[in-house]
């Protein structure tokens, strides 16, 4: 297939997703820059690879970013200070990452010839929602800064475009499943981490239920994003998730699998205790397959067998105890916050 454009900027490439995201667009043909401030290291980068370049940068210094933009005519926007317990760290550096850099990278996006704009937002903007199904319509009841700067960049974005400015935003559910760059700190990871190297999972409350999504199928949907047609996307909205399910179900499908891909460490316990942490919602992902003919390839059962897999290759050595497999560990461990 013939390329729309050659040239993608990928801020926040060396994050969970973007350190999948950037070796598949190269595989598909794009020259790729990774602009990311690098908290997280950056070696598993594709840096042997003559079409990929690296820039360490924060997306806070416009006039690097500016420069960063020339010659660029797609940028994914992966870049910010990821989920909620990261946010409590230091809500200024949060907030001077995930809301106040926006517009500004937006402008010098669009003032460097910039065509396309695709914002990773977050599926969590819904916060709890009784609603059976939430589509993209649904009210914004953030419950967290993290979740509230998310819904407000959105508008910031759309602000912007025009017929020569294309913005997309997704929306996509909580990520699991195996990167270059591991995070161990989200549900179906810590639950297999769990499995895994302790024997047992425990469980916080249980009933909540929570919308999962294959990181691999996350970087399908960008990549989908950057080359749809201007006039399906252009001030779009897509909620991206695959399997709604409840936390203790997600418990129980663990265990099932850990316990048959690592037959000697069976029977796998589960613990469920009490929790203050009640966001639930379901969402609804009809649209983008409606609109864009995209559906999610990879299960989570598929995300759970990835990480046994990695386990047993020797790929997340000391999971229980590295810093780098946890966002806030490591946030705090460099002092960025």
């Amino acid at each position: 297939m013939s390329l729309p454009f050659k040239n993608v900027l990928v801020t926040g490439g060396a994050g969970y997703a973007g350190s999948l995201l950037c070796p598949q667009l190269l595989a598909s043909g794009y020259n790729v820059t990774c602009y990311d401030i690098g908290f997280f290291g950056t070696e598993f980068l594709p840096h042997s690879n003559p079409n990929f370049k690296f820039i360490q940068g924060d997306i806070r210094d416009v006039a690097k970013l500016r420069e960063a933009f020339k010659g660029i005519e797609c940028v994914v926007n992966l870049a910010c200070i990821s989920n909620d317990a990261s946010f409590e760290l230091d809500e200024s550096l949060s907030t001077t990452i995930n809301l106040d850099a926006f517009e500004p990278m937006v402008i010098a996006a669009k003032e460097a010839g910039v065509k396309r704009f695709v914002y990773a937002s977050s599926s969590s903007v819904y916060g709890v929602s009784e609603s059976p199904n939430v589509t993209e319509d649904h009210p914004l009841l953030p419950l967290t800064l993290y979740n509230k700067y998310k819904g407000m960049c959105e508008p910031l974005l759309k602000k912007h475009t025009d017929d020569s400015f294309i913005g997309v935003i997704f929306r996509p559910a909580t990520l699991c499943g195996y990167a270059p760059r591991q995070r161990l700190d989200l549900s179906v990871n810590i639950l297999t981490n769990h499995a895994v190297n302790n024997n047992k999972i425990t469980v916080f409350g249980g009933d909540q239920m929570r919308p999962n999504l294959h990181v691999q199928d996350y970087c399908n949907a960008v990549e989908m994003l950057m080359t749809a047609p201007a006039e399906k996307v252009q001030n779009e909205t897509f909620n991206i998730g695959f399997q709604n399910m409840s936390i203790a179900d997600l418990a129980l499908l663990v265990k099932a699998v850990v316990e048959e891909e690592f037959p000697e460490k069976a029977p796998i316990g589960i613990v469920t205790t009490p929790s203050d942490d009640n966001r639930s919602y379901h969402i609804n992902s009809d649209k983008v397959t409606r609109v864009l003919g995209f559906k999610p390839q990879f299960s989570i059962e598929d995300a759970v067998r990835d990480l046994c897999k990695a386990f047993k290759a020797g790929k997340l050595s000391n999971s229980m105890t590295d810093t780098g497999y946890y966002n806030v560990k490591t946030l705090k461990a460099k002092e960025a916050a």
